[in-house]
């Protein structure tokens, strides 16, 4: 039996899909019964136009405004995960468990650039019957991407700014090896500070690597700071100085610059739950506008997952009153303008 056939019949029987967070479209004609896990993605669905047709979900933790809306409107309702075996397909986002025979893997984060990354929203199609939209939207979200690339080329010529990525836990600094997030910083004009670097991780209780840390942070002008957190709220320019544990931070141009950031500026429920997981997968246009403005502000961009808590910017708590638009229509990327 074809994939097609026995997802309609499977549609037929189950009356929904379930997407792995999880969610599930009701009574839908298209071809499968996608059941999504985890935060990746929710954006992916809804710029397929998939969202209206949600039954539920495992887990209302998620960063999806017209998620939480319909959730919190009766519109979906929590669906214990020993259910999924009766829908056609289950979407997760990691190899790591028990592949099901309707498991299907959507691996987008385990691609090495943006747009790879991007591109896994025709895997979605392909199972939905939207392939033509799947095709149409990332056409849309490469073409922006690439002519804010070319803009930002010419920004690099007169100045290219150097960037780390970092990450604090348990006592120890690590430099961000990943390298979609390098590749970022690449396509945003600037450079990255990884080639310089003789180790990538640091322990503060070690004078030496305290020594060699402070000397490589005074070469940095811009710091992304990726440092896991359960109060996104609370985490300022003096809780990033307290862990970095180092008294002279006069020569940190990051810090005289007020140029320290971090990309959890969309949370749900003040929680840690990011946007960045889910929103900044499927429109990597909306980073690479974001790391423009930071390599170089222009003072009229307002940034969509980073924040700068060396100005003291404060978090944007996601919730069902922000969702402003017809779930039951597709969500159009956004482009923002090759300025």
């Amino acid at each position: 039996m074809s994939l097609t056939a026995r997802a309609i019949f499977s549609s037929r029987v189950t009356q929904g899909w379930l997407e792995g967070q999880d969610f599930a479209p009701q009574g839908s004609g298209h071809s499968s019964s996608p059941c999504p896990t985890f935060q990746r993605i929710l954006t992916a669905f809804q710029l397929l136009g998939l969202l209206g047709s949600m039954k539920g979900m495992t887990s209302n933790s998620v960063a999806s405004e017209c998620v939480l809306k319909m959730y919190e409107e009766g519109e979906i309702n929590i669906i214990n995960k020993t259910e999924l075996t009766q829908f056609e397909a289950h979407f997760v986002s990691g190899n790591d468990q028990t592949q099901a025979c309707n498991v299907a893997n959507f691996a987008a984060v385990g691609e090495d650039s943006p747009l790879q990354r991007a591109e896994w929203i025709k895997f979605v199609g392909a199972f939905t019957n939207l392939e033509n939209r799947a095709n149409q939207v990332y056409k849309a979200v490469k073409d922006n991407y690439m002519c804010l690339t070319k803009f930002a080329e010419a920004k690099e010529k007169a100045f290219k700014p150097i960037v780390a990525w970092m990450e604090y836990y348990n006592g120890i600094w690590s430099f961000t090896k990943e390298t979609y997030k390098l590749k970022y910083v690449e396509d945003a004009g600037g450079e990255n500070v990884d080639g310089s670097i003789n180790k990538i991780t640091y322990n503060i209780s070690n004078p030496d690597d305290i020594e060699e840390l402070h000397a490589i942070l005074c070469t940095i002008d811009i710091l992304i700071d990726e440092t896991y957190t359960s109060d996104p709220v609370g985490y300022t320019q003096a809780t990033f100085l307290q862990n970095i544990n180092i008294e002279d931070e006069s020569c940190f141009g990051f810090v005289t610059n007020q140029s320290l950031w971090r990309y959890d500026k969309r949370i749900q429920n003040l929680t840690t739950l990011e946007d960045w997981f889910d929103g900044a997968v499927s429109q990597p246009q909306l980073v690479l506008a974001d790391l423009i403005e930071i390599l170089f502000p222009s003072g009229n961009y307002n940034t969509t997952y980073f924040r700068n808590i060396a100005k003291g910017e404060g978090v944007i708590s996601i919730g069902p009153n922000m969702c402003d638009r017809n779930i039951s229509t597709a969500m159009d990327p956004i482009i923002p303008a090759c300025r």
